[in-house]
């Protein structure tokens, strides 16, 4: 049976390696001792380096290593066009403060890229779902902070891509999110937001956004995209809790 059109509802209130030993027999305390200070030395020098290659950059990989130049290769031979930019700080630099940029449905938003990857939204996200009428943005940003992908279209898609697109969508909805969008065309989105949520909100580290802008549907590209972004939200939401017809309570 086919799925009802889904109408947006009204936003809810809210081991380790062996060492070498060397032998005693034969040495001075005194060298002992150097050996032994030098190991030390060099434990220490790994460990300075470690902490030092972490907080210069104010993050760790949010994503596994290349998932980003296979989304690009994916993409380009698909024929669209993909971008990562970095996610706009909120102006409200404090725990929460991308909530605080938006107090309702209808203020005006700034947001890195269009359709949006990340960035400031309202203080609750949309019930996911697959939707025929378009969700607010602001509150559709606020899923891809919980590790959703979105997949956006404009109001000149045809209806035989939209069925593809929902086919795809029901083949794996968890964290999975679908609303048309005006000012797209004929054109078809994929948003997501990654980081590492145990630097987000710190030294300005606010993740990652991803973009492909497509201008058909190509599924072993989505399929790239989903499979590489999907559940990497800075906030680190489990995708377990992105299950399809869950919103806030």
């Amino acid at each position: 049976m086919a799925k009802k059109p889904r109408t947006p509802p009204p936003p809810r209130k809210v081991q380790a390696p062996k060492q070498r030993h060397v032998p005693r027999q034969g040495m001075d305390s005194a060298r002992r001792r150097q050996v032994l200070f030098g190991g030390v030395a060099a434990v220490v020098v790994g460990v300075v380096i470690a902490l030092v290659a972490v907080f210069a950059t104010g993050k760790s990989s949010d994503v596994k290593s290349g998932s980003n130049q296979k989304v690009a290769s994916a993409m380009a031979a698909a024929g669209c066009t993909y971008v990562t930019k970095t996610v706009l700080p909120p102006i409200h630099k404090v725990p929460s403060g991308y909530h605080l940029d938006v107090p309702n449905l209808t203020s005006v938003v700034k947001w890195s890229t269009f359709p949006p990857s990340g960035g400031s939204h309202y203080q609750l996200w949309a019930v996911w779902g697959f939707y025929t009428q378009p969700v607010n943005p602001r509150q559709v940003v606020h899923n891809l902070e919980h590790g959703g992908v979105v997949m956006w279209w404009g109001p000149k898609v045809s209806q035989g891509t939209i069925d593809k697109l929902q086919k795809f969508y029901d083949g794996s909805p968890t964290g999975m999110f679908g609303t048309p969008i005006a000012g797209l065309g004929n054109k078809i989105a994929l948003t997501a937001w990654t980081g590492d949520p145990t630097h987000y909100y710190q030294n300005g580290y606010y993740g990652t956004g991803h973009l492909a802008t497509c201008p058909k549907f190509d599924e072993k590209a989505f399929t790239a995209f989903r499979d590489a972004f999907r559940g990497h939200g800075p906030e680190g939401i489990p995708l377990s809790s992105d299950q399809e017809g869950t919103g806030p309570s």
